[in-house]
């Protein structure tokens, strides 16, 4: 933000327009200040339409909050009862209330994390002007590009920030200070005391940010996860290679259209990352688990074939399809890109029978026609047909009881021993 020094409260008070909040300014007790990350973003000059606000009262925010829910509605969330902390949702708003930790707001603004973070606006009242609190000299770092930690301890209170200030600076694409790094680097096991949905949080916000894959790079270089039991082994520095590769130059080159590349991108960054046991701690989905799996599984086995999906066995091409079905962008983003164009070509074709792997006949259809009864012969015989399919050997489309599917059904079935159990009749 660029105005005179003067005038810039009233005019970050205009920016962040309180008249537009779920919570009315005037029910809120004199002293409120808006700090964190609002501030910060209306100062940058990327402030979302509706802002996370984070206001600082004197006195019970808990009791503060429920007063304001029911005079204007929504709901509340006691974040931290010792502290008080709550929550307010309302009309798609998020308002966290804190009660001001120590003697005055300076000091409150001091026992934070990042100067970047330590900026208050404190709301006019009663005829006085809004006023800004920068006492850790937030605005310089921030006109400067720069990450700086108030203090060491201040990294500790919360071992969390020490990750968070590789988010931050990844997503307002700033440097971090040279002692703050240096915090983060010597303090680095304490992040495995957080709480592993708040970690996997941060990674996962940093997977999805334009500048991701390069920040969490740092991380591995870093070695952050090392509280998490992952540690940097003798194959980090590849892995921080390749997290560095994943950019929009390379979704670009493989010719990954904006919403492929905006869900591959994160999802290549994550699994290039995670190894299966850190995710599980973590506690992250097991719908993520199951993908990043699948993709680090696939990507580790291509590495033996210099990256090309054309070595695997027919079998294995059709099992790659099928557990990478839905994110075959992903894979494209870790292969050679000579694959990845023509592959992501088929791939955009519901009706390719490679890239969308299917039984020409379902089940029920062949114990119909054959006699089959239901058991694992049923599924091989199926996983068989369906490689037929792919590879071109059956009808993509065929017809019910489609004489040539069943013939190689029976053919399949013919060259194996005891067949004879797996019919009815």
């Amino acid at each position: 933000m660029t105005c005179d020094p003067g005038q810039l409260p009233a005019s970050l008070l205009e920016v962040l327009a309180p008249q537009r909040w779920p919570v009315r300014p005037d029910s809120l007790p004199p002293g409120t200040a808006v700090v964190g990350g609002a501030v910060r973003d209306a100062l940058l000059g990327r402030l979302a339409a509706q802002p996370d606000l984070d206001l600082v009262v004197e006195g019970d925010a808990v009791a503060l909050a429920r007063t304001l829910t029911k005079r204007q509605g929504g709901s509340v969330v006691v974040l931290d009862a010792e502290r008080s902390i709550a929550r307010l949702v309302v009309g798609g708003w998020t308002v966290d209330l804190a009660r001001r930790s120590g003697g005055s707001l300076e000091e409150d603004l001091l026992r934070r994390d990042y100067s970047a973070n330590a900026i208050a606006l404190e709301l006019p009242a009663e005829g006085r002007p809004p006023t800004l609190r920068d006492p850790s000299g937030g605005l310089a770092d921030l006109a400067a590009g720069n990450l700086r930690a108030i203090g060491e301890t201040n990294l500790l209170a919360d071992p969390l920030r020490l990750l968070r200030g590789v988010r931050l600076a990844c997503e307002l694409d700033f440097q971090i200070e040279a002692t703050t790094w240096q915090w983060i680097l010597r303090h680095h096991r304490s992040l495995g005391s957080v709480a592993g949905e708040r970690v996997l949080a941060e990674l996962e916000r940093m997977a999805t940010a334009p500048a991701g894959g390069a920040w969490l790079a740092r991380v591995l270089e870093a070695n952050l996860l090392a509280g998490w039991g992952q540690a940097a082994g003798p194959g980090s520095e590849a892995e921080q290679a390749s997290l560095k590769g994943l950019d929009g130059a390379a979704a670009a080159e493989r010719q990954l259209r904006p919403d492929e590349a905006a869900t591959a991108l994160p999802l290549a960054r994550l699994a290039t990352l995670l190894e299966g046991p850190t995710l599980e701690r973590l506690r992250s989905s097991r719908r993520l688990q199951q993908r990043c799996g699948r993709l680090r599984q696939w990507w580790q086995r291509l590495a033996d074939d210099d990256g090309d999906p054309e070595g695997l066995t027919e079998a294995e091409r059709v099992r790659l399809q099928r557990d990478l079905e839905g994110d075959l962008p992903a894979l494209a983003l870790l292969c050679r890109a000579d694959w990845a164009q023509p592959a992501l070509e088929r791939w955009r074709d519901p009706a390719d029978p490679l890239f969308h792997p299917r039984a020409p006949l379902d089940g029920a259809s062949l114990q119909a026609a054959l006699g089959l009864a239901p058991g694992p012969r049923l599924g091989q015989l199926l996983d068989h047909l369906t490689q037929e399919r792919a590879f071109g050997r059956l009808p993509v489309r065929p017809e019910a009881n489609d004489p040539e599917t069943l013939t190689a059904a029976r053919r399949w079935l013919s060259t194996k021993k005891g067949a004879s159990p797996w019919f009815t009749s």
